[in-house]
């Protein structure tokens, strides 16, 4: 028998929730008004905003009807998590979609874009809401460790959208073995959280995840080096580039580079946190 919860509803993060299923709804169908496209980049953001509205509207509706507290996953975990990523792709379609399609005098455009911003607000909202404050018992991609794991595999997602050729240099193969192998471990961490299987890792989770984040510093300094070093060396933008060209690609693949060896630093200092001052 269902129990309809109305307070998943008139709670704040409830409010906020339906306001994203509004905004994402808006903003989607703003653009399908304007037509289909083939270019990548708009089928990413139409993608993002669908997939935010499917998930949430989801959401919404476990917690209304009560089914999730008979789902045998961290619900706290998976929600935690969906927030922050959907915050992560959301800020990602709100700059794409303006800069390679909004124009003056596109109304419908400038329309999107506007929603999908205050979508991203909103996410982000949620992420505020329900992170874990000091001193409460909750789940770790509550936490902000937790939070940097979803990060980091966003961010890794993106240098994998922009690799193009690698093969043929040892450097830029090693790089892409670093961004494989710290993906998956983060992918596995965020997985096995949600479902409640981290029992089943061979050592302590604290000191497991502090050592990982330090071997994945150590890797993505190697990185950090070696990709700009192969990747640009010899390689100046050519001069008829169409925008974006593959050496746009190879940029991006070097700022995500830093951005993840630095969010990694973070994730080691917390991780630290967590043993010598639990």
């Amino acid at each position: 028998m269902l129990m309809l919860n109305l307070g998943a509803l008139a709670s704040p993060v409830g409010i906020v929730r339906l306001l994203q299923v509004v905004f994402t709804c808006i903003s989607f169908s703003l653009v399908a008004l304007e037509g289909h496209s083939n270019v990548s980049d708009w089928t990413w953001c139409m993608f993002t905003w669908c997939f935010c509205f499917c998930v949430t509207l989801l959401i919404l509706f476990l917690e209304f009807t009560s089914l999730n507290v008979r789902l045998p996953i961290s619900w706290e975990d998976f929600t935690t998590a969906f927030a922050m990523l959907a915050t992560l792709m959301v800020l990602a379609a709100s700059v794409i979609y303006p800069y390679f399609f909004a124009c003056v005098s596109c109304g419908k455009r400038i329309g999107a874009t506007v929603t999908s911003c205050l979508a991203f607000i909103l996410y982000a909202t949620e992420v505020g809401l329900t992170r874990a404050k000091p001193g409460e018992i909750s789940g770790f991609l509550s936490t902000v460790p937790g939070l940097l794991k979803v990060l980091e595999a966003f961010v890794a997602c993106i240098i994998f959208i922009s690799l193009k050729s690698y093969t043929a240099l040892p450097g830029l193969q090693w790089c892409v073995a670093v961004y494989s192998v710290c993906f998956i471990f983060a992918l596995l961490i965020i997985i096995f959280t949600i479902v409640r299987l981290l029992a089943l890792f061979p050592a302590p989770f604290d000191k497991l995840l502090t050592g990982c984040n330090v071997l994945a510093v150590l890797m993505y300094l190697t990185a950090v080096v070696v990709w700009p070093l192969y990747s640009f060396q010899n390689n100046p933008k050519p001069q008829l580039c169409p925008h974006p060209c593959a050496w746009d690609d190879l940029v991006v693949v070097a700022c995500m580079t830093g951005v993840n060896l630095i969010v990694y630093i973070v994730d080691t200092v917390y991780s630290l946190r967590l043993i010598f001052l639990a």
